[in-house]
């Protein structure tokens, strides 16, 4: 799962008290920006084993602070408390905080048995890398469908919606048929941190360009 993380981020941003779509944008990955951080320190560490799965070639085989359960809501907690510092409302940390959470429940759908609870076993995950025929297909309905849905309940200009469009499709198509990494080093979380900074940039400016139609009656 890359791109469909986002989807929550999409379909969370037509609440009216909800964060920003570039803040959401940041809270659907933030489990992944702190993955990538921390493999670069070696706090949690994956490597290339090719075949491993069909689509994904990595062995993520020590990622306790990020992709447990118990991690990933404490990663949750934490930017639930930064956006109440900000906005002072309950309600926007907690729609926040379930988009952070959402992550673990999505990659939950597409891993191999490599995500925990608390940071130990057992592993779990229901493995749709291994079916592309069914994850592909159900990754692009889920992000452009969320997409479509924030977009039918706001209006503003084309042009930030198009340039995201074409952000996470080729983001996406690049993680799906570039040629497999050959190690994973600080490239790997360079190239992370890349296409998430973009693509959040892009969504930024759709936020900020957009506001919600106000329902009637």
């Amino acid at each position: 799962m890359f791109i469909g993380h986002w989807a929550p981020a999409f379909i969370a941003a037509t609440h009216p008290r909800a964060p920003r779509l570039g803040t959401l944008f940041i809270a659907a990955q933030l489990v992944d920006w702190g993955f990538f951080t921390l493999l670069l320190t070696g706090a949690e560490r994956a490597r290339v084993v090719p075949g491993i799965t069909a689509m994904v070639p990595l062995d993520l085989y020590h990622m306790p602070y990020t992709h447990s359960l118990l991690g990933s809501a404490v990663w949750a907690a934490g930017f639930a408390a930064l956006v109440w510092l900000v906005r002072r409302d309950w309600m926007t940390a907690a729609i926040a905080a379930a988009v952070v959470l959402s992550h673990w429940l999505l990659d939950l759908l597409v891993h191999r048995p490599d995500l925990t609870l608390a940071g130990s076993p057992p592993k779990l995950g229901l493995g749709l890398w291994n079916f592309p025929w069914i994850e592909i297909p159900l990754e692009l309905a889920m992000t452009f469908g969320a997409m479509a849905w924030f977009l039918r309940r706001h209006r503003g200009p084309w042009v930030p919606a198009a340039l995201l469009f074409v952000l996470l499709a080729a983001f996406q198509a690049f993680n799906w048929f570039a040629p497999p990494p050959e190690k994973v080093d600080a490239a790997t979380s360079l190239l992370a941190f890349t296409a998430f900074g973009l693509a959040t940039l892009a969504a930024v400016w759709l936020g900020r360009s957009h506001t919600l139609r106000l329902r009637r009656g």
